[in-house]
C-alpha cells in the first residue's frame, strides 16, 4: 500500500469531509484530517498517532502546547483531551489509530524505570 500526502488530501477534498479513512488492517486505521478554522475534536476511545503532512500550527494536549510543522509526530492515548488551533490554511495530519478501545497499556514509563 502507498499513499502520498497528495492524494490523500485530493481524495478528502473529493469527499467534502473534515477527515476520511484511507486505509484499515486489523487495528490500524489511517486517516487524513485537514481541519477549518477550528479543531473541533474529542477525545478518541483509542491510542492514536499524527504525522503533520502539510502546513503549522500549535497543539494543546493535556494543557501542554507545542508548535508542530510538516514532518512532526505526536502522541495521544486514548482519552486525553487534544486539538489544534492557529493552524495555516494548508494545514493537514495524517490520523492513526490502533489498538483496543480504551488504549494500550503504557509499557513506556516502566521500560525507563531502571
Amino acid at each position: 500500500m502507498h499513499i502520498t500526502p497528495a492524494n490523500a488530501l485530493q481524495t478528502l477534498h473529493q469527499s467534502n469531509k473534515l477527515f476520511i479513512s484511507l486505509f484499515e488492517h486489523g487495528s490500524l486505521v489511517v486517516e487524513i484530517y485537514q481541519p477549518q478554522k477550528v479543531d473541533l475534536q474529542q477525545p478518541h476511545d483509542r491510542d492514536e498517532v499524527y504525522v503533520i503532512t502539510n502546513g503549522h500550527g500549535q497543539f494543546n494536549h493535556n494543557n501542554t502546547i507545542v508548535s508542530v510543522s510538516t514532518g512532526d509526530f505526536l502522541f495521544v492515548p486514548a482519552g486525553d483531551p487534544h486539538h489544534f488551533f492557529d493552524f495555516s490554511d494548508d494545514f493537514a495530519t495524517w490520523v492513526i489509530f490502533y489498538g483496543p478501545k480504551g488504549g494500550e497499556l503504557n509499557t513506556f514509563a516502566h521500560e525507563n524505570e531502571n
